[in-house]
């Protein structure tokens, strides 16, 4: 049995809820984060194929996009 992967049992493997209840707090807000940023994009994406067609182009393709705070890539 790997040890590592077991955060729902302490050293001596009994239950220990305390490291899991934080891994699923932190994944929480992960996911918090990860939806405003979607929210962002989804808001943004439309805005630059518009300014696109405005200018006579057309986007042929994905749009990839890195968030400058967190260095994130979203594709």
């Amino acid at each position: 049995m790997n040890r590592d992967n077991d955060m729902g049992r302490n050293a001596e493997h009994y239950a220990d809820p305390t490291p899991t209840a934080a891994m699923k707090n932190i994944r929480k807000e992960e996911r918090q984060k990860d939806a405003a940023t979607m929210l962002q994009i989804s808001i943004l994406v439309p805005l630059l194929r518009q300014v696109a067609d405005l200018a006579g182009f057309e986007i042929l393709g994905r749009i990839p996009l890195r968030d400058k705070v967190t260095g994130k890539e979203w594709r």
